[in-house]
């Protein structure tokens, strides 16, 4: 059984872990193209579905106990 604790255990990692994970990137990926690397675009582009996306691994491990 799902508990309240869980739930809020999951929006929380998944706030930060996405949050960690998506500014990284963004900040990797603009690095390289101020450096004028355009290749960063590569990076910086998905960084917020990327977050998103581990939230969303992180439910489906949590829905998984249901």
């Amino acid at each position: 059984m799902v508990t309240r604790s869980d739930i809020l255990v999951l929006g929380l990692t998944a706030g930060v872990v996405g949050s960690l994970v998506g500014g990284l990137m963004l900040y990797a990926g603009l690095a390289l193209v101020l450096n004028g690397n355009h290749a960063g675009w590569i990076l910086a582009l998905p960084a917020a579905p990327a977050g998103g996306g581990l939230g969303l691994l992180l439910a489906r491990k949590l829905a998984a106990k249901l």
